[in-house]
């Protein structure tokens, strides 16, 4: 296979997810009332983004051939413990700043430990840490309440230069800073090994336990970044168990819209991120044509199951797991 061809192939899925957005967004702009403007553009964005950092939790387990099923939940903790810390003068929220994103970097590590030592499963024990999580979250707030820094809420949530979204701007910044250096790495490789075949990566001496807790716990430190989101777009904190959950489920169908195989070892979080965006993006088009809101549960979950379907049906195309890399 030429090189292109190859390329092509191995960015299959993030092309398309960026095609499938890229269609529905225009879609969704044409039929807007306000058109394309610079408001409906940032609020796409804002929106997008809360979806994208935890779809690039999830997508980095996924690439390891797990699962966190606690994303969500971390991502609520998050939001829960910014309310209560990112606040006051800018030395006490660079403090706060600093804890919350420690707090989700824990939380990944502690999910990555008990699955790599503790030699449990993905799903369940990242089910019962997210019931952890989320129980801390109702400690810290019972009912909804907090605030924070609203100067640096609205720096992060507003516009740059008048038209670009300073949140996508973020959202660039954590690629380049978390996913690039990760995936380049040695540690990125043998994630992605471990995925494909974690029997072959390790007679291989790929590193693979330091390789999936790094990729574990840089998953909770993504989590983080969206609940801190969160806190700057609701400027208040709030233990809310259907968004926790919606979330994690959200995330897996970004993931596999954006070309992430969920058996492992095949995607990048690029094609998780626009896939998120293109979840997103029916919402807003179910509003644009004024779907019946007691419906939209029902097509998010038809989305969900198509998306997770097309995922497990490119497997049954493979009568090796190599021939993913033929």
């Amino acid at each position: 296979m030429s090189d292109w061809r190859y390329r092509l192939a191995e960015h299959h899925g993030t092309l398309l997810a960026i095609g499938i957005f890229v269609v529905m967004f225009a879609v969704y702009t044409s039929n807007h009332p306000a058109g394309l403007t610079a408001n409906v553009v940032q609020t796409a964005a804002n929106k997008g983004v809360l979806l994208a950092f935890v779809a690039m939790a999830q997508a980095l387990v996924v690439i390891t051939a797990g699962i966190d099923l606690s994303v969500g939940m971390t991502f609520v903790l998050t939001n829960c413990l910014a309310s209560w810390l990112v606040v006051g003068s800018p030395l006490e929220t660079t403090f706060g700043v600093v804890v919350v994103l420690a707090v989700g970097l824990l939380c990944g590590a502690v999910n990555g430990a008990i699955v790599i030592y503790g030699r449990l499963q993905p799903i369940v024990a990242t089910i019962a840490t997210g019931a952890i999580y989320f129980g801390i979250a109702l400690m810290l707030r019972p009912f909804p309440g907090g605030g924070v820094n609203e100067d640096l809420a609205d720096a992060l949530t507003g516009r740059l230069f008048g038209f670009v979204p300073a949140s996508l701007v973020t959202l660039g910044a954590v690629v380049l800073l978390v996913w690039v250096p990760f995936s380049r790495s040695v540690y990125g490789r043998a994630a992605y090994a471990a995925g494909s075949s974690e029997v072959a990566a390790y007679m291989s001496g790929v590193p693979i336990r330091r390789a999936k807790f790094m990729a574990y716990s840089l998953s909770g430190l993504l989590a983080a970044v969206g609940g801190l989101f969160l806190t700057f777009f609701t400027y208040t904190g709030e233990a809310a168990y259907a968004s926790g959950n919606a979330y994690t489920l959200f995330s897996i169908a970004a993931v596999v819209l954006g070309g992430v195989s969920l058996f492992g070892g095949k995607g990048s979080v690029i094609g998780a991120i626009f896939g998120a965006l293109a979840f997103r993006t029916i919402g807003d088009l179910l509003f644009v044509f004024d779907f019946d809101p007691l419906w939209q549960p029902l097509f998010q979950g038809v989305v969900l199951l198509v998306a997770v379907s097309l995922g497990a049906f490119a497997l049954f195309r493979v009568r090796n797991r190599l021939d993913w890399f033929a």
